[in-house]
């Protein structure tokens, strides 16, 4: 940046929105020595932080130089705002209050910042004495402890793990807003467990505390092709607890389950993800959770064997009831039979409110389709006599309201069965409570609209885990993840998310270094439909695309032992230079039943490529030396050896001799087309996207970065063509057949119609439309650069980074186009303007900006922190 004589950089700094280990106020963390972070915010333009010294203290009154009495950090001379760690004592169950200030380049001192805290769960301490607990129940188990309290309570914590799903109840009420508690795992190798702050439920005397359980993927019974019904761990449910009271006379008391609790059957009859719930509302047991009630007819509840997992915290978002949705459309489809359509695909419930005869069977079947009047539930790979059904028996005692608790499905229709009279229904929208940290607006109506049906579509598989259905699978296809990863990183917060499954990754690694094609695993996915090299390789790519959004080397650092295990397996069964995969590009159009012609190696090749990069990538970070550049440049021969057909200029195998966009964008979105082919390469990619129309013919692996290498290399008007397209195949296709969602086949019978990972246009849409591009550690450096305009007026983009707001907003008036570019404290931004020349473009404040770099139509300008305009009078209109 350019500073003129007597300008001085905007300052002091601020720090606002304080987190430790990505969360804001964190209840029960198992990190011994958790990060913290900040957003250091400044008026004016090129504020950077040069020292930060944080404090902290044991009560939000001691957090002060004068008075902090835990950890005192000093002032530390450093630019980073975030991965900070602490380095102060920890102990079990405190909390830590804390705050940070900082200084500027000038050596500026900024305020304190609004003290937040922190939580420790039970480290070292564990669950004590405490017991796993069931009993052989004939229906979802209800579990109940009668304790008294004796004092004025000051703090209490219920610690609890609850598999498959635990209801948590303190007399009478629940003990948070979370569903489908705790999050799916491989049991065997982890547990999770949850923290609840329950000072306000507990009462003087007698109080009671309980729990329904439900089997979730720990207990499942319904026979399926995964074998989830089968898997090291499956059991009847149980669970364990732990209750700390802490009185304000200085006692500690404790409630933990042991054989001393009771147990009975409820009025859950079954659940099962698959199949649905049947709920016998006249076994319910009105304040079975309370003092009120004698269950001394209840059974003593037995001990029963641990999981094999070790209990850890849980640490990523829960899954809660997002949103109620009344239906649009509610109509009668015969005798008994009504439908309701709800006007949106999601992954959810049906709540049922309903007067009705004691024993009147209401059924409620979710589907995203209907055909012949009749909503469409059924999946070839589960056994059982219904899909996603919910039953209901009433009990016959006026007004009855009723939701499932153990099971979710993807649906827009629901149709009920067993009510003469109108049903009372409503959607509850149901997914992991990720925040969204990025809006998007075009005068392009489609692009708004494939931007929120992608939103839609990644919320409905987002439950603990990345699922590739909530209909069918609910399975954590890697390779969904693997394409859909960065469109789902630049629309949410995932750095828990991720981190979470990351960890679930690591757990389902065998001996050899193998990792399954679905994780979760049951043991299946290692040879079935395996090996795939496209899918398990977004082990190394999401690790390095975590440190790209967050800048996580703690991350980095705890998987590269298990990364390196799985490359080498990857490594050794490499044949003739190339890595066999048997799934390839999956559902492109016109085979539906899954695999593309082309030759699966090519692909796998390709991945195995990207993936070797991202590794050494990561090595870098981290100060591993390793070689995988020189493999990747192997794969890369090998793969031109095969597939190159250099004097036509396109990649081809045997097996596909019709053209495959595929085999020619993946080579050329990796890299690894020789230089003096990647135009012809590039032209033949566009040559055939327009003799098809502009329609693509890709795949979920080609999908991803078709439009982005058209775009780079000079055909971002082919680019447009293709997002725009109205007809078979693309994206408007979906729309104009009423989709509102992304789907998993282009063919207008799609057997999912909630499905991310063709939905990677958005991506596009985001980085070339829009034209805001994260470059690299956690947003430290950003390029903006809007080379995909065709069609569009306008467009802006909001992102919510572990940095701060970054934001661009371009809007086009003739020939001349206006950028505006803002720019948080620690990032710099390469910001391209469209422009015949640089003598077109000016700058705002033009005294702050360097002298710009003109380059291929676009004038080129570095800029700090701040709030930047730029207006160029010659800007082409694509």
């Amino acid at each position: 940046m350019h500073v003129p004589d007597g300008w001085t950089p905007g300052g002091p700094l601020t720090a606002r929105s304080l987190k430790t280990e990505y969360a804001v106020r964190p209840l029960g963390i198992e990190v011994t020595r958790p990060r913290l972070s900040w957003v250091a915010t400044a008026p004016g333009y090129g504020a950077a932080q040069s020292a930060y010294q944080v404090l902290v203290a044991t009560s939000p009154e001691l957090v002060t130089p004068e008075s902090a009495d835990v950890w005192d950090s000093g002032k530390v001379a450093s630019a980073r705002t975030f991965g900070i760690e602490y380095d102060g004592p920890t102990a079990a169950r405190m909390r830590y209050h804390w705050t940070v200030r900082l200084w500027d380049g000038l050596d500026r001192i900024g305020e304190w910042a609004e003290p937040e805290w922190f939580e420790t769960a039970l480290l070292d301490e564990g669950f004590g004495d405490a017991r796993w607990i069931g009993g052989a129940v004939d229906s979802a188990p209800l579990l109940r402890q009668a304790f008294e309290v004796d004092g004025t309570v000051r703090r209490a914590r219920l610690y609890a793990s609850g598999l498959g799903y635990a209801d948590l109840r303190l007399n009478g009420q629940a003990v948070s807003d979370a569903v489908l508690d705790p999050g799916f795992t491989a049991y065997d190798h982890t547990v999770l467990y949850t923290t609840h702050d329950v000072t306000d439920l507990l009462r003087a005397g007698d109080n009671v505390a309980g729990a329904e359980l439900g089997r979730g993927f720990f207990g499942l019974t319904s026979p399926n092709v995964w074998r989830w019904h089968q898997t090291p761990w499956t059991a009847d449910p149980r669970l364990i607890a732990r209750l700390v009271i802490e009185y304000d006379d200085g006692r500690t008391a404790e409630v933990i389950t042991d054989e001393t609790w009771r147990i009975t059957g409820g009025p859950t009859l079954s659940d099962s993800l698959y199949l649905g719930e049947t709920y016998d509302a006249r076994r319910a047991l009105p304040g079975w959770d309370t003092s009120a009630f004698d269950a001394s007819a209840w059974s003593a509840a037995t001990v029963v064997d641990a999981p094999k997992g070790k209990l850890v915290a849980q640490a990523h978002e829960p899954i809660r009831v997002i949103e109620t949705v009344d239906p649009i459309e509610l109509t009668e489809a015969g005798p008994g039979v009504w439908l309701a359509d709800f006007g949106r695909t999601v992954a959810g419930w049906t709540r049922l409110t309903v007067t009705a005869a004691a024993g009147t069977t209401i059924s409620l079947t979710h589907g995203e389709t209907v055909a012949d009047g009749n909503v469409v539930a059924v999946n070839g790979h589960v056994e059982g006599d219904r899909i996603q059904r919910d039953e209901y028996i009433a009990a016959g005692q006026g007004v009855e309201t009723w939701e499932p608790r153990f099971s979710y499905k993807g649906f827009r229709y629901v149709q009920i069965e067993g009510l003469a009279e109108r049903p009372d229904v409503a959607m509850r929208v149901v997914n992991s409570d990720v925040p969204t940290v990025t809006r998007f607006a075009s005068t392009q109506p489609s692009y708004e609209q494939f931007d929120q049906a992608m939103r839609r579509t990644i919320l409905s598989n987002l439950h603990g885990i990345p699922t590739d259905t909530p209909l069918y699978e609910k399975n954590g296809w890697t390779g969904d993840a693997q394409v859909g990863g960065p469109t789902m990183l630049a629309t949410f917060d995932l750095a828990r998310f991720f981190t979470k499954w990351l960890g679930d990754i690591r757990d389902s690694q065998v001996a050899s270094g193998q990792l399954p094609v679905i994780v979760p695993s049951s043991g299946w996915g290692f040879t079935d439909l395996s090996p795939a090299t496209e899918w398990p390789t977004v082990y190394p790519f999401l690790l390095r695309e975590m440190h790209r959004s967050y800048g996580d080397d703690r991350l980095l650092r705890e998987h590269w032992e298990p990364l390196t295990r799985y490359l080498s397996w990857e490594l050794d069964r490499v044949e003739d230079g190339l890595s066999v995969s048997v799934l390839g590009d999956w559902l492109p159009p016109g085979f539906g039943k899954g695999p593309a012609p082309e030759d699966r190696r090519l692909t796998g090749t390709a991945y195995l490529y990207r993936a070797l990069l991202a590794a050494a990538e990561i090595g870098d970070i981290i100060g591993q030396s390793n070689n995988y550049r020189k493999a990747a440049t192997e794969l890369a021969d090998g793969l031109n050896r095969a597939f190159l057909d250099r004097e036509a200029g396109r990649y081809r195998s045997a097996d596909d001799p019709d053209y495959r966009q595929t085999s020619n964008a993946v080579p050329l979105a990796s890299g690894m087309v020789p230089g003096e082919l990647v135009e012809r390469v590039a032209a033949n990619l566009a040559a055939d996207v327009e003799a098809r129309g502009f329609h693509l013919n890709t795949g979920c692996l080609g999908v991803g970065v078709l439009l982005p290498v058209l775009t780079a290399h000079g055909y971002g008007e082919v680019a447009t063509k293709v997002a725009l397209q109205r007809t078979y195949p693309s994206w408007g296709y979906w729309f104009e057949l009423g989709a509102d969602t992304m789907w998993e086949k282009w063919e207008d019978d799609s057997r999912s119609r909630s499905h991310y990972f063709q939905g990677t246009v958005v991506q596009w849409i985001f980085e070339n439309v829009a034209g805001l591009r994260n470059v690299d550690a956690g947003w430290e450096r950003i390029v903006v650069r809007p080379d995909a305009r065709g069609e569009v007026d306008s467009a802006s983009i909001r992102t919510e980074t572990i940095r701060g707001r970054v934001s661009v907003v371009w809007k086009r008036t003739s020939r001349v186009l206006s950028v505006e570019v803002q720019v948080p404290v620690g990032t710099t931004a390469e910001v391209h303007v469209p422009s015949a020349a640089a003598s077109d473009v000016t700058a705002v404040p033009g005294p702050l900006v360097s002298e710009p770099a003109y380059e291929d139509g676009y004038t080129i300008y570095t800029v700090p922190a701040g709030q930047w305009s730029f207006t160029s009078r010659s800007a082409s209109p694509a």
